[in-house]
Order: structure tokens, then sequence, then C-alpha cells
């Protein structure tokens, strides 16, 4: 109906159809200016822009100190039958406590209970929590900056050579590191460190390895640590080169009963450039996926990992621009000082 009136009325005059059109126009124009006001949404892209005009969250990081500090020594032949060796490195005077056969439930109740009702900052407290819901415990005293090996074995007469079928019920050992001095855990942010242990049995021959590290603030919270995955120019280390005695099956069902732990973490090099730019040094961490690939220059452009393709939703660096001027200038004179007579 409309197209046929503006027809029509052009047929009959020509210029009072043009400004007939003009004057809806300009009414138009200002209904539009006058609902939105002069700040129109516009969008405008630049044929040479690269940078991304989303931002991603970078996370404010604090640093604290971990005085504590744990490794298995020879994993490859520790057993539930020859036992394992434990490894601490610790900042102060601490203690150790192994407990054999802990309950999975029981455990992670513990650790809530860490944040909503008590603080776990001795053993006592932690088997409080776990309802004595382990096969056997045994416990050493580590002086500090002590690094001698603890030797964890079951006793013979516990008759346990294998923890069961998955879904398993009970962990094969968790050690516990405590501040043994009252005065310490009141300077410690971190007052004690939790480790889930793999050891080999007769159902799962994989080997001994960390499975799950928690760390527990003095504040009420507990953070589980994570591996980085560090960008490296050479492939990533197979399964069978990693853990040596390692079936595909037996991974499959490790991981079905909730005991294998994350990828192994790329081969290390004396090197490590940013994937993008191949300058500068790699210095960001990116989350969820945890791979640290970018360098501060490189970081601003990506929303998504350069890696594995994944949405970046926040980022850290692992040291400040301060920092790394700091370890810049310390390398150089170390450069320079042997060549040197001042």
């Amino acid at each position: 109906m409309a197209a046929v009136f503006l027809v029509t009325l052009y047929e009959y005059s020509p210029l009072f159809y043009i400004a007939l059109v003009s004057v809806c126009f300009l009414v138009t124009s200002a209904l539009v200016l006058g609902w939105f006001g002069l700040g129109v949404p516009v969008i405008l892209r630049n044929s040479e822009e690269t940078e991304s005009s989303t931002r991603v969250l970078k996370k404010r990081m604090r640093q604290v100190k971990n005085p504590f500090g744990l490794e298995i020594t020879n994993p490859a032949a520790a057993s539930v039958t020859r036992g394992v060796t434990l490894t601490p490195d610790c900042l102060e005077d601490c203690v150790l406590t192994c407990y054999w056969g802990c309950n999975v439930q029981k455990l992670h109740e513990a650790l809530q209970k860490h944040v909503y009702c008590f603080r776990i900052k001795t053993p006592q407290a932690l088997e409080d929590a776990l309802y004595n819901e382990y096969l056997y415990k045994q416990q050493y005293f580590i002086k500090k900056n002590d690094k001698a090996g603890k030797y964890c074995q079951l006793p013979e007469d516990a008759q346990v050579v294998d923890f069961g079928p998955v879904p398993r019920a009970r962990y094969p050992l968790v050690a516990l590191l405590t501040l043994a001095d009252e005065e310490d855990r009141e300077i410690y942010d971190i007052i004690a460190m939790v480790a889930v242990i793999h050891v080999p049995d007769e159902s799962y021959r994989l080997s001994c390895r960390i499975l799950y590290q928690y760390l527990l603030l003095a504040q009420g919270q507990y953070h589980d640590l994570k591996q980085l995955f560090m960008s490296a120019n050479s492939p990533a280390p197979s399964c069978s080169d990693t853990f040596p005695g390692e079936s595909s099956t037996d991974r499959g069902l490790l991981e079905k009963a909730g005991l294998a732990g994350d990828e192994p973490e790329l081969q290390e090099e004396n090197s490590k450039d940013c994937v993008v730019c191949q300058n500068g040094p790699v210095n960001w961490v990116l989350l969820p996926c945890r791979h640290t690939c970018l360098c501060d220059g490189c970081i601003r452009y990506f929303q998504q990992c350069p890696m594995c393709r994944q949405f970046v939703q926040e980022s850290f660096p692992l040291c400040s621009k301060k920092e790394q001027d700091e370890d810049e200038s310390t390398r150089v004179l170390q450069d320079v000082l042997p060549g040197r007579v001042f």
C-alpha cells in the first residue's frame, strides 16, 4: 500500500516526492539521535589493527614462602611390599607422617574440615579428622635443611600386598608435612602439606609418583598444586619413556580409579623462548590450560592459548619486570666476572 502511494506520488510530482523522502529521513535521523544521543554505537576496525580489543583478565598473585618440599627417591624400586623412600626438603623443623591405606573419602572430608571446622596444623588434627581410617602410620622428625631419605614400609604382619580393584576406597600412601614448632606456625602462611602418593602393588605396577599435593593455609584455605606445562622445541616424551614399565591398559585403569596424575611436563631445555615471537623469554601462565608459552610482549594479543587453542580465562606472570631485569643483570655480571679483573 505504501509502495503504491509512493509510486503514485512520484508520477504526480517528482520534486514533491523527493522533498517528502528528505523530510522523512531528517525526522528519522532526529529520532535516532534523540534516543541514543551523539554516542551512537559504531564499529570501526582498522585493517592494520592486530591487538585484541578484549583483554584477558590478569590474575593478581601473592607471593608466599612454602616451607615444605617432598620428593620420591628411586621411584622405580618402590612398591607396597618393598616400601618407598621419601626425601623431605624443609626450611624449618618439621614432622613427616605417613599414612598407609588412607580412606579416600575421609581424606577429602578432612580437607573440607580444615576450611570450615578447625585448622589441620598437627598430625593429631588430621587423625581426628580422618577418624583413624588408615591401616598403618609412620612418623619422622625432620631437622631444618635435612635432606636424608626416610624409608617407609608396611609391617609384614599387615599382610597388605594389594589395595583392591577400582574404584579404590583407599589411597596407598598419604604423606603429611607439618611444622614442628608452634612459633613457626604463626610465621608461615602455609602450615601443612598433604601429598597423595601412588605406590605400585600387584594390581597396578605403575611407577611410584606423587598424584596430588595440597597446601593448607593458616587462614583456612587449601590449594591443589598442579604442574605448569612449559613450551619446548622438542616433542613431549611418551608415556613409556617417562614412566618405565607402564602399559596403556594400566594407565587407563588408573585414570578410572582417579589416581592418574596430569600429563607429564614437557622436557626442559636451557632456553625457553616465546612460541610466537621466538625472541622473548617465556613468562606468562595461561589458565585454565596451564600452558606457559608467551612472553611479556605477546600476552596481550591472545584470547586463546597458542598451544591448545583453549580460551584463556586468566593469566599470571612467573616473575615481575623488575625481577627479570635483576636476573638479567646478574647473568651479565656472571659472564663478565670470570674474564675481568677488578
